[in-house]
C-alpha cells in the first residue's frame, strides 16, 4: 500500500478501475465493510482521509474528531487499500480558494436544517475529491442516508463521470449504529445511546405488522428517545429526503440526537420489494467492534 498526500501522486499509481472511499478516518468496522465491497469493484482502491473543516458547524466539534493516521493506515493495509490518501488542508483548499457547491431541496431538511453549512462542505469537498482523484466508482455508508441523496444530485447534476454505490449502516451487537464519534461517549452514555437504535427497531416491527403512518412511526422513535435531546425524528422519501405522511414508496426513517456532548445520528432503510416495505437494520456485527474496546 502507498501513502500519498497529492492529488498528482495519487493518480500517478493508477491502474484500471479507479474505486474511492472517502473517509474522515479513525476508521471501524463500518469503514472495512465499505473498503471490502469497494476492493470487489475496481482494481485500483483508493481511500481518502481527510477531516474535512468546512463541514462542521461548531469548532470544539472539529477539534475533538478523533484522529490516528498510523492506526488508519494499517487498518487500510490489511484490507486491501492500494492507496491511502492523506492530503493536508492546502491540498484540498488551496490559499486564496473561494469555490462552493451548494444543493437543492434534498439538503434543505433534517441535517441541513440543523447544520446550516455541513452539505455546502460536504457536496464541496467530495466534488474535489472527484475531480482530483477521478474514480470511476465511489461507496458511501448508509448511516448517511441524507448526504447520499445529496452526492447522488450533485454528481447528476454536475455530470461527474462516478458511479455512486452505498453500503450497509453497520451496527454493535446490541444495535448502536457504528460512529467514530462513540469513543467520546462514557459508560452511561453510552448505554443511554442504545434508545436511537432500539426506537428505530420498534418502529421496523410496526412496519413488518402492517402500521404506514408516518405520524405514528416518528412517534414510536420520538418516545424511546424522550431522554436525549432531539435534533429530528422525520419519515422522509429516500431520494428526495422530503418528509412524507405515509409510507407509500421507498424511505427512511431518520433520526439526530445529542447523548451529552456527543451529536449521533442513525436511520432506518426502508425498501421496496413486491409491492411492501421492507425495512433494513444494517448489518449487526457479531462481536464487539473495535470502537468498543475504547
Amino acid at each position: 500500500m502507498e501513502v500519498t498526500h497529492t492529488f498528482a501522486a495519487t493518480r500517478d499509481l493508477y491502474e484500471g478501475r479507479i474505486g474511492l472511499l472517502p473517509t474522515m478516518g479513525y476508521f471501524h468496522e463500518g469503514h472495512l465493510s465499505l473498503m471490502d465491497l469497494l476492493r470487489r469493484e475496481c482494481d485500483t482502491m483508493v481511500v481518502s482521509n481527510f477531516v474535512n473543516p468546512t463541514q462542521f458547524d461548531q469548532s470544539a466539534d472539529l477539534d475533538s474528531y478523533p484522529r490516528d493516521i498510523d492506526r488508519d493506515s494499517a487498518l487500510a493495509e490489511e484490507h486491501g487499500v492500494d492507496i491511502h490518501f492523506v492530503p493536508e488542508v492546502p491540498e484540498i483548499y488551496p490559499p486564496g480558494s473561494s469555490t462552493e457547491v451548494t444543493v437543492g431541496k434534498v439538503a434543505l431538511g433534517m441535517e441541513g436544517k440543523h447544520r446550516p453549512s455541513h452539505f455546502v462542505g460536504v457536496a464541496t469537498v467530495v466534488a474535489k475529491l472527484f475531480a482530483g482523484l477521478r474514480p470511476d466508482i465511489a461507496v458511501f455508508g448508509k448511516k448517511d442516508a441524507q448526504q447520499i441523496a445529496v452526492l447522488k444530485g450533485m454528481v447528476t447534476d454536475l455530470r461527474f463521470p462516478v458511479e455512486i454505490v452505498s453500503g450497509p449502516l453497520v451496527r454493535e451487537p446490541d444495535g448502536l449504529a457504528l460512529s467514530s464519534r462513540n469513543v467520546r461517549l462514557g459508560a452511561e452514555e453510552r448505554e443511554r445511546a442504545l434508545a436511537i437504535s432500539r426506537g428505530l427497531f420498534q418502529a421496523a416491527m410496526q412496519i413488518d405488522a402492517g402500521e404506514r403512518d408516518g405520524d405514528r412511526l416518528e412517534a414510536t422513535v420520538s418516545r424511546s428517545i424522550s431522554r436525549l435531546d432531539a435534533d429530528y425524528v422525520e419519515l422522509v422519501a429516500a431520494e428526495t429526503m422530503e418528509p412524507i405522511a405515509a409510507l407509500d414508496r421507498p424511505a427512511v426513517l431518520a433520526v439526530a440526537a445529542y447523548v451529552g456532548e456527543v451529536r449521533l445520528i442513525d436511520n432506518l432503510s426502508i425498501e421496496w420489494v413486491d409491492g411492501t416495505p421492507a425495512p433494513d437494520r444494517g448489518l449487526i456485527l457479531e462481536e464487539p467492534s473495535r470502537l468498543s474496546a475504547k
